[in-house]
């Protein structure tokens, strides 16, 4: 089989409890949902097989890799990627809109560090129960009774309210507002976009 994927980079984290951090991302294609401010393509560019993707990734010199997207929740093959990323002694990040649970997908059980943001105008049920990170995007002052019913849901670390990213405008003042109301949880600002990288 092979992977649909959009792109293969190397940056830094940044969101969330590792951002700064040196990683490889893999964008994987296809999501399940299309929130309107998404800033996202998704559509898929080329795919590799298994073989091919790890040679691929070998070729960075981070040994920290993301497995974002789209959603890779939904692609085939995950389990035989991790334990091959393992076997060569990589730190694994997931990136999931929680839609799926670990039921549904068991080998994040076996990653180092799930980072799920669940979005409030997505019709989908959030179905994942724990992740080591929550982010919710303030696309509205009306996420605030969204982010109470995910914090009682999804057993997490950590709980950010993220900035809205609209056409290049970061709307602080909305993730602000939103984030008095949230006691004990955190700003998340999208550091990639503010130092001009990807």
């Amino acid at each position: 089989m092979k992977y649909p994927l959009v792109e293969i980079f190397s940056s830094l984290q940044g969101e969330g409890r590792n951002a700064g951090r040196p990683c490889v991302f893999v964008r994987f294609a296809w999501c399940n949902l299309a929130c309107a401010w998404c800033d996202t393509d998704v559509a898929e560019r080329f795919s590799l097989d298994l073989d091919a993707l790890v040679a691929e990734l070998e070729t960075h010199k981070e040994r920290s890799v993301v497995l974002t997207g789209g959603e890779p929740t939904l692609v085939a093959g995950m389990p035989e990627l991790v334990a091959r990323l393992k076997e060569h002694g990589w730190w694994i990040a997931v990136e999931t809109n929680a839609t799926r649970s670990r039921e549904d997908a068991p080998w994040l059980d076996f990653v180092d560090y799930v980072a799920c943001s669940p979005k409030a105008e997505a019709p989908a049920e959030v179905r994942l129960e724990s992740a080591d990170e929550v982010r919710v995007v303030a696309s509205s002052e009306d996420v605030v009774d969204f982010c109470r019913s995910i914090h009682s849901r999804i057993a997490a670390r950590d709980y950010y309210v993220s900035v809205c990213d609209r056409d290049g405008e970061m709307d602080f003042a909305t993730a602000k507002s939103v984030l008095s109301r949230l006691p004990g949880w955190s700003l998340n600002v999208q550091l990639h976009k503010l130092i001009g990288i990807r």
